[in-house]
């Protein structure tokens, strides 16, 4: 039996004795908690306090609720998949993934045709209404079932004269090939955000309650500087953590003085 001796509304105070409970070690991670009417009992309340205390533990992504089988303390444990974001070629010039990862396609990629908006245009150094090609693709990890959502971006100018015009659904690597081939000297870069995900983003993730995603945006540029195309990564943040590879770059040679 435990005694709810706190200030605070009766709930709350349900909600800081399990979470108590859990930071000490009595509810491990991955565990069930105690059955609704086992905590109404431990604790000497009724039931929608319970229901109240467990809503704010998940509010707070300390618990999760999988239907059918109850409530569990969110596991802490290491992300199931990395990340790593460097881009490889190999002797014959072409442009590889690395590690091998292959990720499978949950569905038929989904080729279409859009508009820049702030945020894009932003970000491929456009107006907005500016047209594109876009595709959008769900990928999972076929080891952890971790999926991912992966979406390219090219303008109209970019596909102009090349077969993405006619093809935008390539993937990244190919996308690249064409683009070199084009006479195009590629570099990236790339800003990672954590952000909580929109309705459709959590259904298609898969994502339980109170769950970040981690949203990576990559945008390819030519020779000149000039983005590209632009493409961007959302997966949940409880899944999986990004890994580069960070070399330095030289310093700008100074003019001597006359």
């Amino acid at each position: 039996m435990t005694e709810i001796q706190r200030p605070g509304a009766l709930y709350q105070q349900v909600a800081a004795a399990i979470r108590e409970a859990i930071l000490k070690g009595e509810f491990a991670p991955g565990a069930p908690l105690p059955s609704e009417a086992q905590l109404i009992e431990r604790y000497k309340v009724s039931r929608p306090t319970v229901r109240n205390a467990v809503a704010a533990l998940r509010a707070e992504g300390l618990i999760e609720v999988r239907h059918g089988k109850g409530s569990f303390v969110r596991s802490d444990g290491q992300p199931s998949v990395t990340l790593d974001r460097r881009i490889s070629r190999t002797s014959d010039g072409r442009f590889v993934m690395p590690n091998g990862a292959v990720w499978d396609e949950a569905e038929e990629p989904t080729p279409y045709r859009t508009h820049t908006t702030t945020a894009t245009g932003q970000l491929l150094e456009l107006g907005e209404e500016e047209a594109l090609f876009g595709c959008d693709r769900l990928l999972t990890d076929p080891a952890s079932g971790t999926r991912a959502m992966h979406r390219t971006l090219i303008p109209f100018e970019t596909a102009e004269g090349t077969p993405l015009a006619k093809a935008p659904e390539a993937n990244p690597a190919a996308v690249y090939e064409v683009l070199t081939q084009a006479g195009h000297k590629l570099w990236w870069s790339e800003t990672v955000r954590a952000r909580m995900p929109l309705p459709d983003e959590r259904t298609a993730l898969q994502l339980p309650d109170a769950t970040p995603i981690l949203h990576l945006s990559r945008v390819t540029h030519g020779s000149s500087g000039r983005p590209l195309i632009l493409e961007e990564l959302r997966v949940g943040a409880d899944r999986a953590e990004v890994a580069y590879r960070i070399t330095a770059d030289k310093e700008p040679t100074r003019r001597a003085r006359g």
